[in-house]
Order: structure tokens, then C-alpha cells, then sequence
């Protein structure tokens, strides 16, 4: 599971990168972009890799929850309560925020490209700019990059405990760059969402 994270948190930066083409008043960048990503085998390849991290990622996540829930299915009166921070105790719910999020995403690109919904998969710029027009989108779009950065920082340092790379000097700083992080890459999905809603 941690590895799985590890790879998705890797992706987050290259699909923010391709998305703040969105932002060019020529969609040809951002199209021919996606062109790329959708046709080079290397990033198909690499895209099987991905959707696989996903289901692995999901999936245990899943599989963990349920294990804590047996393991305590009545909460604690009062005392002898398990160290647990307040990210890692909702992060069954971040999760599955975001994969509804997924959901939504798949139906809106990437089943456009495989034949799946209507749509023009030589210019996903217009469909982007519609959707971002649309209030409601937005909504659950920044809401669910809230819950991202609630995810990410969780994860990001977790993932190094759970690998056993706890150390005196690194670990802090790994849960600074986890702050960082969790900050900036929710923050610059949300800056191309507000900005394509309000000045598109």
C-alpha cells in the first residue's frame, strides 16, 4: 500500500503540470499533451502501472480499515486510547472522496477517449474549459482536492514509517516536505479550477 502511494504521489506533479496548460489561451498545448499521454507506449505502459496502483492502493486501504474496525468494533469509553492523529483516523474517508472524485474524472476524459461517453477526445481543452464553467463541478472539485491535501500529508509521511525509514534527522524533514506538499499540489489544482471558473 505504501508503495503504491508512493508511486501515485510521484504522478500528482506531472498531471498538474500537463493541467496548467489549461491556462494558455491556445488549447493546442494542452491538446497535443494529452495526444501524447494517450499514444506513446512508454506512457501507456506506464498508465497500466498506474491504474494498478490505484486498485492495489484502494483496495488494501479497504482491506486495513476493515481490519481496524474488527479489531476494535466498540470504541474506547474513555482512557487507554490507540496514538492515532487526527488525519490517519478519517483516511478511509478522504479516500473514498477522492475516488469519487475519480469516478467522475474517468467518465469526464478518460472514457471519452476510450469510446465509453460523448465526446471530442482530440480536443479535451473544450471539454475542460465546459466542465470548469459548470458551479456545481467546481464544488465538488476543490472539495475534493481539500480532502487530497487532508490524504497526502497523511500518506506522505506514513508511508516512509511504514517502509521503515524512520530516522532522527530525515523524518522531520520528511513531514515538513509532507506540509509542503500537501499544500502546494491541492493549491495549484484549485488555482486552475477558480481561475477557468471565474475568468474563462
Amino acid at each position: 500500500m505504501a508503495l503504491a502511494g508512493i508511486f501515485l504521489i510521484l504522478f500528482l506533479p506531472v498531471h498538474l503540470t500537463i493541467n496548467l496548460m489549461l491556462l494558455k489561451s491556445d488549447p493546442e498545448p494542452f491538446n497535443k499533451a494529452a495526444r501524447f499521454m494517450a499514444t506513446f507506449p512508454v506512457v501507456r505502459i506506464i498508465e497500466i502501472l498506474l491504474f494498478s496502483a490505484f486498485i492495489l492502493h484502494i483496495a488494501w486501504g479497504i482491506l486495513v480499515q476493515i481490519q481496524n474496525w474488527l479489531a476494535r468494533p466498540v470504541g474506547y469509553v474513555s482512557g487507554n486510547k490507540a496514538e492515532t492523529t487526527f488525519f490517519s483516523k478519517f483516511m478511509i474517508w478522504t479516500g473514498a472522496a477522492i475516488l469519487t472524485f475519480l469516478v467522475l474524472h474517468f467518465f469526464n476524459f478518460f472514457f471519452i477517449r476510450l469510446g465509453f461517453v460523448k465526446g471530442d477526445p482530440e480536443d479535451f481543452y473544450s471539454i475542460a474549459h465546459n466542465l470548469f464553467k459548470i458551479p456545481a463541478y467546481n464544488f465538488i472539485y476543490l472539495v475534493c482536492f481539500l480532502l487530497l491535501g487532508l490524504h497526502l500529508y497523511h500518506a506522505f509521511s506514513s508511508a516512509f514509517q511504514t517502509l521503515g525509514l524512520n530516522h532522527p534527522f530525515w523524518t522531520p524533514i520528511v513531514k515538513v516536505f509532507s506540509w509542503i506538499y500537501s499544500i502546494l499540489i491541492p493549491l495549484g489544482f484549485a488555482a486552475i479550477s477558480i481561475t477557468l471558473w471565474q475568468f474563462s
